[in-house]
């Protein structure tokens, strides 16, 4: 052990003493910072599934790799960190005895090969994400980045320590072959072995890599010890936690039904709730639970969320990723006022602490930060329309690799803005009323629930009180009851199953709208009420009937995803379906045969709360190619697709900001040059509609486009054509007259070729 060892070694263990002290005082803090967040124990288990999601999603990489080109350089980056940790506390032992080594492990081949891959790979890895990141920066003024708004100087630190450590990795191993230290075959040391021939045979050599190595990690450990909010480098250990803890145990993302609204860990019961105890959603950031402080603790700044909401995608303000980021820095800015049992009331006054001095020792920025408001256009943390330009679609969520709940801690905060402050978008007021006096938010009667029914040429079965032998309630939902785009579905489905043989009743004016857009707005009262009357009315209809025979079959799906998903929460047990599903399985049965093929090209809209929140892509799918018709999909569809611009209530308030939502998306859908765009849902149906006659306006779309649901192509395909009749001589006859022609549209496509919208690449 020489002069070069000694004081290498040296300064190496003195350094490393204070930086993994830091390191592990900083983990503590950590403990105690997230366990401000109010208390959840639905996270608490059940142990094996959750540990299950946990490997499954960091060994497999399972959510890393939607997006393809990403998902493999960062395995090969994160088992680098992970196992390349044996080679980091060897570089202890080399720096100060070149030819230290594991015992046991160091004379095994495979083990030589394995720290030869992890050195390799780690290279290879982050110099492929360091080129993803310069390809997609966003200081070219024509790329829409997800990078946008990250902290660049974080990421060019954290891609360095790791390039350094995949050399140091490799020229440790490098200077060791030179110096002769083991026999090991050149298939284990692949690439250490030839660059070892080039080096000289020198201790001191194996003693600088070892040194470079750790002085590396030395300096990451104490920069990311002083910064808490370094979420790019943190996210190396508080991912595992982040996705252990996600809201569904059995490895789903937080979709589908939101979170219930909780106080003190507890789901509150609005009917006995305390005003002056209970949390009515999240006002403050101490109102988030724990696992939402560790949300935004794990969030690594990468702009997956970003790059897939519809919302920044317009040019509204709201970015996924920037609303997390800042919900962080305002969170660990307070945290010194809220460890030291500080609080205020919703005045604003101190109620945490008192005496003359009570705010010795507290960091003045700290007492600042907890002067702020969470919400606000003055100062607040989170702008208003941020929060308002939410459709809760959910993309964020589905792209998400370490699992934050974006929209459920979107409308927790909208909750205490509508219920405690009445601060919401006035079109918003309207639908409240209309919800709360008219059970619908269009503010028709009642009575008028049945109007689609008049038109058609056999009679709707209405529930009388004894469902009998009746299969299916038939759930209209409120836009195919009172809006007239979506009566044309309502019809069509009617009219299916009556063709089906399929024994089905609707419940007419006992019907009401099951909540949806007033619990996604944050009228979390409101949803409350209406849900329990329309789970009363259900339970009562099926009466005497076991769970599997509850069945439900409904077009919306907004009210498929309540239905299925919130009602269990509040007593309602339904087997819901939506009706692509239920028509996709009566084709399949041939009770339904497509006899008049869909001569068209047809591009099909994935609904988010269909798609996205309950997984069903397969069946509306099956239907359009069922008709006959092709199917030409867009660039982004499935998991994927992008938001009509409805959801989260959107539906009731102006686009102020930026490109509107179904426009973008309407452009897109004529790209793949359809006659037809398909879909399954009212609520797109209108949308799309209103941005297709935009576009009609202003000529960049032809006229003979039009929107349909999936239910109405089928309808189309199982009728058959007129019988041929007489004609006057000259004039085409019947048989030769589609059924599109004889309705005034042509079974044509629009256009000969996409019109090329430029959207953002999937591996962007």
């Amino acid at each position: 052990m020489g002069a070069v060892q000694l004081t290498l070694g040296g300064i190496a263990v003195l350094l490393g003493v204070v930086a993994w002290g830091m390191f592990f005082a900083t983990i503590a803090r950590f403990v105690r910072v997230i366990r401000l967040g109010q208390p959840d124990s639905t996270r608490n288990g059940p142990f094996i599934p959750r540990m299950k999601t946990l490997i499954k999603e960091f060994a497999a990489h399972t959510r890393m790799n939607k997006v393809k080109s990403v998902g493999p350089a960062h395995w090969l980056v994160m088992w680098g960190f992970l196992l390349g940790s044996l080679a980091l506390f060897e570089a202890y032992g080399e720096v100060f005895v070149p030819t230290w080594g594991w015992p046991i492990l160091d004379d095994w081949s495979l083990f030589q090969l394995l720290m030869e891959l992890l050195g390799v790979g780690t290279i290879v890895g982050i110099l492929i994400l360091m080129g993803i990141r310069q390809k997609n920066h966003p200081r070219r003024a024509d790329r829409q980045s997800r990078f946008q708004g990250s902290n660049f100087k974080w990421a060019y630190f954290i891609e360095a320590v790791v390039l350094i450590e995949g050399i140091g990795i490799i020229g440790v191993r490098a200077a060791k072959s030179a110096l002769g230290v083991h026999d090991t075959p050149v298939w284990a040391a692949f690439v250490s072995h030839p660059l070892g021939l080039l080096l000289p045979s020198s201790p001191n050599l194996v003693t600088v890599f070892a040194f470079v190595k750790l002085m590396s990690a030395t300096i990451w450990l104490i920069v990311v010890a002083r910064t808490m909010t370094m979420g790019i480098a943190w996210h190396r250990f508080s991912a595992f936690f982040n996705i252990y803890f996600k809201r569904e145990a059995d490895g789903g993302v937080a979709l589908g039904a939101l979170k219930p609204m909780m106080s003190n860990g507890k789901v509150l019961d609005l009917e006995e709730a305390d005003p002056d105890e209970d949390t009515f959603g999240v006002g403050k950031i101490e109102d988030f639970s724990w696992k939402g402080w560790l949300d935004f603790s794990t969030c690594t700044e990468c702009g997956r969320c970003q790059s897939q909401c519809p919302a920044w995608n317009t040019g509204k303000p709201l970015s996924p990723k920037l609303l997390i980021t800042q919900l962080r820095d305002h969170a660990y800015a307070k945290a010194p006022y809220l460890l030291a049992g500080g609080k205020r009331d919703m005045a604003g006054d101190e109620v945490g602490l008192s005496g003359d001095d009570m705010y010795a020792g507290i960091d003045v920025l700290a007492i600042a930060e907890s002067q702020k408001a969470l919400i606000g256009d003055d100062g607040g943390v989170i702008d208003p329309e941020v929060l308002w330009s939410c459709t809760s679609c959910g993309a964020c969520v589905e792209q998400c690799p370490v699992d934050i709940e974006h929209v459920d801690h979107i409308v927790d905060m909208r909750r205490y803005q509508v219920m405690i402050e009445s601060a919401f978008p006035s079109e918003l007021n309207g639908m409240f009323k209309n919800l709360e006096n008219k059970g619908n938010p269009w503010g028709q009667n009642a009575k008028d629930r049945l109007a689609w029914t008049e038109d058609l040429d056999f009679e709707v079965p209405v529930f009388d009180g004894d469902l009998g032998d009746t299969e299916y309630l038939f759930w209209v939902g409120c836009a195919g009851a009172f809006e007239d785009r979506a009566k044309k579905t309502t019809r069509a489905v009617a009219e299916l199953l009556h063709m089906a043989g399929v024994k089905y009743t609707v419940l007419g004016s006992e019907e009401s709208c099951t909540g949806d857009p007033a619990r996604r707005a944050g009228n979390e009262f409101l949803f409350q009420m209406l849900a329990q009357q329309n789970v009363e009315i259900l339970n009562s209809v099926f009466e005497g009937r076991e769970r599997k025979a509850r069945k439900v079959v409904v077009t919306c799906a907004h009210c498929f995803n309540t239905l299925a998903n919130e009602y269990p929460e509040l007593g309602g047990q339904f087997d819901v379906v939506h009706h692509t599903q239920l028509l996709n399985r009566l084709v399949r049965e041939k009770h339904l045969t497509p006899v008049a093929p869909v001569a068209e090209d047809v591009t099909y809209h994935d609904p988010c709360y269909l798609g996205r929140h309950n997984k069903v892509y397969d069946a509306p799918r099956e239907l359009v190619g069922a008709t006959g018709a092709t199917l030409r999909e867009m660039p982004r569809h499935g998991d994927r697709s992008m938001c009509c611009g409805a959801g989260g209530a959107r539906m009731w308030m102006e686009e102020k900001i930026g490109k509107r939502i179904n426009v973008e998306r309407v452009d897109e859908a004529l790209g793949t040059a359809p006659s037809k765009i398909a879909t399954g849902c009212p609520f797109c149906k209108v949308m799309l509609n209103d941005g297709l006659t935009a576009r009609q306006s202003d000529g960049q779309a032809s006229e003979k486009v039009e929107i349909v649901d999936v239910a109405q192509l089928l309808l189309n395909a199982v009728k058959r054509k007129p019988e041929p009749q007489l004609v006057p001589a000259g004039a085409p006859s019947l048989d030769a007259v589609s059924d599109a022609e004889l309705d005034g549209k042509a079974d044509e496509p629009a256009d000969e070729t996409a019109t090329e919208t430029p959207l953002p690449a999937e591996d962007k």
